[in-house]
């Protein structure tokens, strides 16, 4: 008799930061470099606070795990990364904490402007406006 055990239910947020341990240790083989417990931590932190507005979205998400096929393919490409690919990620990374605020801002304009719109409408219809 084969039962399988229920699949017990996890949030998208740890999902992802398992993952990000399983990429991690592929990613430190891979470069042939060796961390600490504790710098392990602290790169994980780091990657917490960059992702942070993900990582809060994704606490909603239950999810019975990550697909393993998904995994899988990520360790690939690390795997496969060419040196000119590893310059251009490192390169990448304080862009994308740049990338996130310029569209945190865009965003914040966007509503401003559509709340603006709001009161304009509004004033128009209560006030007889053109």
């Amino acid at each position: 008799m084969n039962e399988r055990q229920p699949q017990k239910i996890i949030t998208g947020r740890d999902a992802l930061l398992a993952a990000f341990d399983r990429l991690f240790d592929k990613a430190a083989r891979r470069l042939s470099v060796d961390c600490s417990a504790e710098e392990r931590e602290e790169a994980k932190r780091r990657f917490e606070e960059r992702f942070s507005m993900l990582l809060d979205a994704l606490q909603q998400l239950q999810l019975r795990e990550l697909p393993e096929e998904a995994v899988q393919q990520m360790e690939e490409g690390i795997a496969t990364l060419s040196p000119a690919d590893l310059v251009a990620l490192l390169a990448s990374v304080p862009l994308v904490t740049q990338a996130q605020e310029m569209l945190r801002q865009l965003a914040y304009h966007a509503a401003e402007q559509r709340l603006l719109e709001h009161y304009i409408r509004s004033a128009d219809d209560r006030y007889g406006g053109s």
